[in-house]
């Protein structure tokens, strides 16, 4: 029989990983049972460097946990030393996913085992740290590389966010390192970093570092530099200074455009010397020349894409407070994700854009209606829909659903019920969507006949609930009752064949023992056995202790005991004993742990093991007891 070959081993190892993680807790997270299972396979005698990272890359790269783990585990097998290229892919895999106390620490084993690694490693790991604010960190690991290697694209990126971030005096050792090293700067680079420069630097350096970047032949945009500039000595109060460097940006191919002199006028306009203002007009009418809205275009679609959110939305404030042009995607691009940071400056751009008689996308609204609602914005984000439906913009299904969703979210129930009437007038039947929006929302506000009627009218529509309609109601009558009508729905769904998951189950054994329904519950818990016996794995701790919070201890112990050890493991059946512990039911806990002993004495093993770690407890001793009793 022909041996499988590297990659045919590697990709054998990642599907049992994979496999074997999706019944972890959380999934796809390491743990002891998935070492078993590399035992079972049997690959620790082709254990190679080179065999390690190829499991990892590409097989385990979107799943760190697994690649942390797996990477770990091959460091235990006798004889095996990591090299350059297991590092390689575990920071690949954890770069992409963000773990920074992982990455820490293993640049940490590379630095002092002077293991050399991939430049592309070093860029990914930069940019993964930049994009996650961790910009001083993303610094200290530049230092480690060759500025050649890195390339011009990171060290941009760096160089903006390290201006953006405060750490002006690191992005200058970046510059220079840049410019003594003969790596490029870009706009966006070179821009932010002068942008945020003007703050306190010396004038005289600026401009030195402009004619720098001039000397070097790098291609930058003179016009975004200049109103950069202008704007950044503004802002920090520097009014005559930007008055006096119009001249001299122009003078170096700088050509300030109509907006530079426009902020510049402005700042003088606001100190009240008319004669200034004047002349600085005069100049525009003279020199200034018209903003090309593609230059600026690709300016901010390429902060945003750094995640220098609060430079596009300052930039863009600019543009829209004194009326210039600005395309739709920009627009919608702005609105989107500034609404994460500034609803309010987000809310002035969607004003500006509708003013012109021009609407965002869905997407856009959908971002923009999410902030507003996490914010309990809910006079905006009403205001919002107000003006769209003016404009005539809600049309067919799927944005009238937009609006009735996020109207729920930001629990205007009332005016939610009040987009139905409008869709009927436009030949539009409310879909699943609509009526999970409301149902959920009428829940949450505890008005369950108006749920019950939407219910209704969802059926005589003909629109037949889903699993998230029957488990919004479930969960509701299950916590507040009558639990009949969450045990009749249940039995309802059943009959429709949706099948319910380990939620719906959870939350209705749940209000069952409450109800102390035991042979309901019962019942219940058998059909989730016989739909899946992995859900009901996880299903049955949760029950447990349900049944043991309403005092069912003897029936929590029987149903244990009949159930078999594929389905019992050794949690739930410490989940007992330790309720048992604490309500002083020790007899029957004694009793417990004899039947385990007679049944699975490998398992009463384990169950010890888990009780001795929760000894420790504020009263521990009625859990030594039953240690001294095992």
């Amino acid at each position: 029989m022909r041996a499988p070959s590297a990659t045919e081993l590697a990709s054998r190892i990642s599907r049992v990983l994979i496999s074997a993680s999706n019944n972890t807790r959380p999934t796809r997270s390491w743990n002891p049972s998935l070492e078993n299972a590399l035992h079972r396979l049997g690959c620790r005698d082709s254990l190679s460097p080179q065999l390690v990272a190829r499991v990892i890359d590409p097989f385990l790269l979107n799943h760190h946990s697994l690649a942390l783990g797996f990477f770990n585990w091959a460091s235990q097998q006798p004889s095996f030393s990591h090299t350059s290229v297991t590092y390689q892919s575990v920071l690949k895999s954890l770069s992409f996913s963000r773990q920074f106390t992982a990455i820490d620490a293993l640049l940490k084993q590379v630095r002092a085992q002077r293991i050399g690694l991939d430049a592309s490693v070093y860029r990914s790991v930069i940019a993964s740290l930049i994009i996650g604010k961790k910009t001083h960190n993303a610094f200290l690991v530049f230092g480690e590389v060759g500025i050649e290697d890195i390339g011009h694209e990171i060290c941009n990126s760096l160089l903006a966010a390290l201006a953006s971030d405060g750490y002006l005096e690191h992005a200058q050792k970046v510059f220079d390192e840049m410019t003594l090293r003969a790596v490029a700067v870009s706009t966006a680079g070179f821009g932010v970093f002068v942008w945020r420069l003007c703050g306190n630097a010396e004038l005289s350096k600026i401009l030195s570092m402009l004619d720098e970047v001039r000397r070097c032949g790098w291609s930058i945009n003179g016009s975004v530099v200049a109103l950069l500039i202008v704007h950044g000595l503004c802002r920090a109060s520097r009014v005559s200074e930007a008055f006096w460097v119009l001249d001299e940006l122009r003078n170096r191919e700088c050509k300030p455009d109509f907006m530079a002199y426009r902020i510049v006028a402005e700042a003088v306009r606001s100190t009240g010397n008319v004669v200034d203002t004047e002349k600085v007009l005069k100049k525009k009418r003279k020199l200034g020349v018209a903003p090309r809205s593609s230059d600026y275009r690709e300016f901010i679609l390429g902060l945003i894409s750094e995640r220098r959110i609060y430079e596009a939305k300052e930039l863009g404030e600019v543009i829209v407070s004194g009326n210039f042009p600005i395309e739709d995607d920009v627009l919608n691009v702005l609105i989107g994700s500034v609404s994460t940071i500034d609803p309010g400056s987000a809310m002035m751009f969607f004003k500006f854009m509708v003013g012109k008689a021009r609407f965002p996308t869905l997407l856009t609204l959908s971002n923009l209606c999410r902030s507003l609602s996490k914010r309990s914005n809910s006079d905006e984000l009403l205001e919002v829909f107000q003006v769209l439906s003016s404009g005539d913009y809600f049309k067919d299904l799927e944005t009238y659903n937009v609006m009735v969703s996020f109207l729920c979210k930001a629990g205007m129930v009332k005016e939610a019920y009040g987009v139905l009437p409008e869709m009927k007038k436009k030949g539009l039947s409310p879909d699943l969507s609509t009526y999970n929006s409301l149902i959920e929302a009428c829940c949450r506000e505890d008005l369950l006949r108006p749920a019950k009627r939407l219910w209704d009218e969802m059926f005589a529509n003909g629109c037949r609930g889903n699993l998230k309609t029957y488990s919004i109601l479930i969960h509701k009558f299950s916590e507040v009752g009558p639990v009949d009508e969450a045990l009749r729905l249940f039995y309802h769904m059943l009959g429709r064949e949706v099948t319910p998951d380990a939620m719906t189950y959870t939350t209705l054994l749940e209000g069952l023992c409450q109800d102390t329904k035991l042979e309901a519950a019962l019942e219940v818990f058998d059909k989730c056995v016989e739909q899946d016996l992995m859900l009901a794995q996880s299903v049955l701790g949760t029950f447990i202790l349900s049944l043991c919070k309403a005092g069912l201890f003897l029936a929590a112990s029987r149903l244990l005991c009949r159930l078999s050890f594929d389905i019992a493991h050794s949690d739930s059946h410490v989940v007992l004993l330790k309720c048992l512990a604490d309500a002083k039911e020790i007899p029957l806990a004694i009793e417990h742990i004899n039947w385990v002993r007679q049944a699975s004495p490998s398992m009463l093993q384990t169950i010890s093991n888990e009780l001795a770690s929760i000894s420790s407890s504020p009263t521990p001793e009625p859990i030594l007891q039953l240690l001294q009793t095992i």
